[in-house]
């Protein structure tokens, strides 16, 4: 792709700007460029598509998805030392790329929205990455600003978003996810592909809005799967005792000797609407 975009390869960017990765940012930085038009693709056509980016740092998933041929990119980068790299990358491509440097967290990215069909494509930092996914999925108002999200996660953070009722690793995120969204694991990303390499595999995680999920209050079912799933072990007569027992659970017609990850979705939507 260096030679598709004319850019200099990425270690040379990174030695050239002194991009060492840095843990207390949760950066690991993928350099193969066919990697990352690889997770770029999985969002689909990006012709016509305004892309928000989390955490681009060097610009290598930046590059892939401006080279497929997305509208514009927005990428939010907090560590300054990537932002002259960025501005290489955006005189490159003049009037596609839009770098926000500022902290993901505190960002209104519904406000970003404004253009056209809006799709999030992210090698999100490992220490926020999970939140932000939240924060995208629990909206008060549905459908979101995002057309769909084609993010990387450690793989067992990835095994949670797309884990169904009975599966060892389903609990509130994966609930939150069935609620509103279809998800699905795209591909695995090994270690090695990463500078530096972390301790575990990654996952490409891909998911796309509902149309109609069942009607539920974020508020309640944030409060019941988390009551739910606080004592995973335990019966949910116990689990939910402090939101109503089994009082709660005759209403949801519920039986209270099975255990929070024996729910499926809607269950959980029924008993949060009967909170």
């Amino acid at each position: 792709m260096a030679a598709l975009d004319g850019l200099p390869p990425l270690r040379d960017v990174i030695e050239r700007f002194g991009l060492d990765a840095r843990k207390a940012l949760g950066q690991n930085f993928i350099l193969d460029l066919n990697l990352t038009q690889r997770v770029a693709r999985t969002a689909g056509n990006l012709e016509s598509v305004t892309v928000i980016e989390v955490g681009p740092g060097p610009g290598g998933l930046t590059r892939a998805i401006l080279a497929l041929g997305a509208k514009k990119v927005i990428a939010i980068e907090r560590d300054p030392r990537c932002l002259p790299a960025l501005a290489e990358i955006a005189a490159h491509y003049p009037g596609r790329l839009e770098v926000i440097e500022g902290d993901a967290l505190k960002i209104d990215f519904a406000s970003l929205a404004s253009d056209g069909p809006v799709r999030v494509i992210a090698n999100l930092p490992y220490n926020v990455g999970t939140q932000l996914l939240v924060n995208w999925l629990l909206p008060a108002a549905w459908p979101p600003f995002w057309q769909s999200l084609t993010l990387m996660f450690q793989k067992e953070v990835g095994q949670r978003i797309i884990a169904a009722e009975g599966d060892n690793h389903y609990g509130r995120l994966g609930v939150l996810c069935g609620w509103r969204t279809e998800t699905y694991a795209a591909f695995d990303i090994s270690p090695q592909a990463f500078t530096p390499p972390p301790k575990v595999t990654s996952s490409v995680i891909h998911l796309s809005p509902r149309e109609n999920p069942i009607p539920c209050s974020v508020a309640k079912l944030e409060r019941v799967t988390e009551a739910a799933f606080g004592q995973r072990r335990k019966m949910l007569r116990q689990s939910v005792k402090s939101l109503g027992g089994e009082a709660l659970l005759a209403r949801a017609e519920i039986d209270p000797t099975r255990r929070a990850e024996t729910l499926s979705v809607e269950e959980f939507c029924r008993l949060a609407n009967c909170l």
